[in-house]
């Protein structure tokens, strides 16, 4: 996008600095197309605000960074400090929001592109698009999507930086919602339930081939672990208690949530993965959690 363009590229803050040589990263990435890296622990140091004014930076924006800014290096560049975040504000602010729409059964979200303040995505807006989440979406699909229709909006942000003119409007009045490291329940799955839950914090969870910010969701059979990687809701009434493991169907395997069967596809045990009629028995049961297992995200 900035590539060719009367855009300059001051610095690209990232980690990985030292391995930019290798492989598909973003410093991997940067310094083929020869612009300058900084660490991202660069954004640490007491003087980071003083480097970017004596760069003269007429914009910062800040993507997936996982480094809260100092206020003095918010207002240090000369139009300002921006954010583009993978959600819709003031509903989905914080971490991971991609995985928390999916998990709350939403059926849309959005990307917001905006301005940084002392907060925690608090700032005026800039600009923002809404899009559809579809019932087979997965933590990594959806974050690909916010991806995608997060471009358009950087490049209206380039924009109207070069005529001082970015817009500033005040984030929607409503329920503010504001996620942290916190997984639902510990990344156990409670069999008990909705199954409808259970799939949605499946699909959450799932960003493979890549690793999961929530990791992977948990299950115990006869004492062992069993994360479920791949599953999806059959509409079929549940007649077993919740937890139970009912018919093979081809290579994979009915499980029972409180409502109706699950259809579980692949699963690992230790560090192998596998269909999941090959893991798991009919009759079976998963463990139930106790009290102490439960837990509620605050929203």
């Amino acid at each position: 996008m900035l590539a060719g363009t009367v855009h300059e590229v001051v610095a690209i803050v990232t980690r990985g600095v030292e391995m930019a040589a290798v492989g598909a990263t973003v410093a991997g990435v940067a310094s083929r197309l020869g612009y300058q890296l900084w660490p991202a622990r660069t954004t640490l140091n007491p003087n980071f605000a003083d480097l970017i004014r004596q760069h003269r930076v007429d914009l910062l924006l800040n993507v997936h960074a996982g480094y809260a800014l100092q206020p003095d290096v918010l207002t240090a560049p000369i139009i300002g400090s921006f954010n583009l975040h993978p959600g819709p504000l003031p509903h989905y602010a914080g971490r991971n929001a991609p995985s928390w729409a999916i998990y709350n059964g939403e059926t849309s979200h959005g990307v917001t592109l905006h301005w940084m303040d002392k907060g925690i995505d608090t700032g005026a807006i800039a600009y923002s698009v809404e899009l559809p989440v579809d019932p087979d979406d997965t933590g990594l699909t959806l974050s690909a999507k916010c991806v995608r229709a997060g471009l358009p909006l950087v490049h209206d942000l380039l924009a109207a930086a070069r005529q001082r003119s970015v817009p500033q409007r005040p984030q929607p009045a409503g329920p503010r919602r504001c996620y942290g490291r916190e997984v639902p329940h510990e990344g156990r799955l409670i069999w008990t339930e909705p199954a409808a839950r259970l799939v949605n914090f499946i699909r959450a969870c799932d960003y493979i081939p890549f690793a999961s910010p929530w990791g992977a969701p948990r299950a115990y059979l006869s004492g062992r672990e069993v994360v479920v990687l791949k599953a999806s809701l059959t509409g079929d009434r549940a007649d077993a208690p919740a937890g139970t493991i009912g018919q093979r169907v081809g290579t994979d395997v009915f499980v029972a949530g409180r409502d109706e069967w699950i259809r579980v596809r692949r699963v690992q045990v230790g560090s192998f993965t596998y269909p999941a009629a090959d893991a798991l028995r009919e009759g079976d049961r998963f463990a139930l959690p106790q009290p102490s297992d439960l837990f509620s995200a605050a929203r």
